[in-house]
């Protein structure tokens, strides 16, 4: 049990203000889902859904049982992890965390779960089209529980030990973005690439989705990167507008280096790159001045854009990028923010620091590479041996079989369809009582060209949204809704 702590300084306002960034951030989980759902070919789509919303329910069970106390305990006496002062929640009530010490002890824990819940959600990405549900809903725990908790203990916790060499990540640089960009890459590591990459050609099949999510998304990064700062001093007003300018600016920069290479502009294109400029100034939102936002935007629409450019070429399959824009930016965020820290800016809420090398600090610069390295080897190493290890267990084994690949994880795993014509075809081609039956095709493969195939190869030839250039030889995949008639 943990002492009594002083109470008289809760504030009303920054309780409220925590509470309605909590409800923001929340709003990101499916905000995700919706974004990554629009990337993928339809017959995918409603699975990554799930699979980000099931991750919001499964690691509020972790968190409370024992993920908040691992990953912010307050008393542990060790600089790796927490211990289990805070099981199931004890001790968090009205006492404030020292992280917060001006809002009650469980807002400060239930606005952390969010971030929790959200970054397992982001590295799902890195295996979408390809993965089974249960295996996916095991590795959520526990990797929440091996992975993230430990890198927010190091970063976060009063006894991390990055925090007490003087590391400078404000709202989840290490252990959000990094950790699931990296997480990512252990996805392609371990299970590959999907049936039929570098044969045949797909595109994202709803850019509506991807610009709805994208505007959860944006709205919901106000909470999560300004949430947890001051509004007396100002800090969090700071937070909240270089989260905007930065998403802005990296946007444009990525749409103009898009038009540069294609001669077109692209609804996608600007989404990708407002989400990098986010990551990228999330380790620094609160910690520099507003000005610096704009060459940290411009940096990560640049550096993200060409991650991306160099994944393809290397064919890393990747089709969510989510270890360009959330793992290469995020070790470029904890590093820019090594070099626009502001002690001036820090100081405003009374923390005394030496800032970043604007204010001739240069050690920092240290600091920030050995926390990104140690956070980014920490995620890939293990997350690698968790898959790896799951993996040899049938029950957990991750990838599906190369018939339920073809038919789509909608059906094969959920039973489902998140559109109704999708539904219909799938009906129309399966035994009525199992709609998600493998027995026959869901959907016919016609011997010749149906009407209009001239179009549906020329836009087919889009493999990947940020690239025009065709990637990959060969016919259009069939279960594409290129490939499919109108409905009636």
């Amino acid at each position: 049990m943990s002492s009594p702590a002083r109470v008289d300084n809760l504030d009303m306002g920054a309780t409220v203000w925590m509470i309605a960034s909590t409800a923001l951030v929340f709003l990101m989980i499916p905000g995700l889902g919706y974004f990554y759902s629009g990337m993928v070919r339809s017959k995918n789509a409603l699975s990554l859904v799930f699979l980000c919303v099931m991750a919001l329910a499964v690691v509020t069970v972790q968190w409370v049982l024992w993920g908040y106390s691992l990953a912010l305990s307050e008393t542990s006496s060790n600089g790796f992890i927490g211990d289990l002062g805070h099981w199931l929640f004890l001790d968090v009530d009205y006492r404030p965390h020292p992280n917060a010490p001006t809002v009650p002890g469980v807002v400060f824990a239930t606005y952390q779960c969010m971030f929790a819940a959200l970054t397992p959600g982001l590295a799902i990405g890195g295996a979408a089209e390809r993965i089974r549900v249960l295996p996916t809903i095991v590795y959520t725990f526990i990797w929440t529980t091996v992975v993230y908790d430990p890198i927010a203990y190091w970063v976060w916790a009063p006894g991390g030990w990055l925090t007490k060499l003087g590391v400078l990540d404000f709202a989840g640089g290490c252990a959000v973005e990094i950790a699931s960009g990296f997480a990512a890459l252990a996805f392609y590591a371990v299970l590959g690439k999907r049936r039929g990459f570098g044969e045949e050609k797909w595109q994202p099949h709803n850019h509506l989705n991807i610009i709805l999510g994208f505007a959860f998304l944006f709205f919901g990064w106000f909470g999560f990167n300004a949430g947890g700062a001051s509004l007396v001093s100002g800090r969090a007003g700071i937070a909240f507008m270089t989260t905007n300018i930065a998403g802005a600016v990296a946007g444009i920069v990525w749409v103009a280096l898009a038009y540069w290479q294609q001669r077109r502009f692209s609804s996608f294109h600007f989404c990708s790159g407002a989400v990098a400029g986010m990551v990228c100034v999330t380790p620094a939102a609160s910690l520099v001045s507003t000005w610096a936002a704009f060459p940290m935007g411009a940096a990560a629409g640049l550096f993200c854009f060409s991650a991306v450019e160099v994944s393809l070429r290397l064919g890393i399959d990747d089709c969510i990028d989510v270890f360009a824009v959330h793992g290469v930016g995020g070790v470029l965020g904890v590093m820019l923010t090594g070099v626009f820290a502001n002690k001036h800016v820090i100081g405003l809420d009374g923390v005394s620091s030496k800032g970043g090398l604007i204010n001739g600090h240069a050690h920092q610069l240290l600091i920030q590479l050995a926390a990104a390295a140690a956070s980014a080897a920490w995620s890939f190493g293990v997350s690698y041996l968790i898959l790896r290890a799951m993996d040899c267990i049938p029950i957990f084994r991750f990838r599906v079989d190369a018939a339920a690949e073809d038919h789509g994880l909608d059906f094969t795993e959920l039973g489902e369809a998140g559109y109704s014509f999708v539904r219909d075809l799938a009906l129309a081609h399966a035994p009525v009582s199992r709609p998600h039956s493998l027995s026959k095709p869901l959907i016919a493969e016609a011997p010749t060209p149906p009407p209009g195939a001239a179009v549906a190869n020329e836009v087919a030839a889009i493999q990947h949204p940020h690239d025009s250039r065709p990637m990959l030889k060969g016919s259009p995949s069939s279960g594409t809704v290129a490939d499919l008639p109108s409905p009636k």
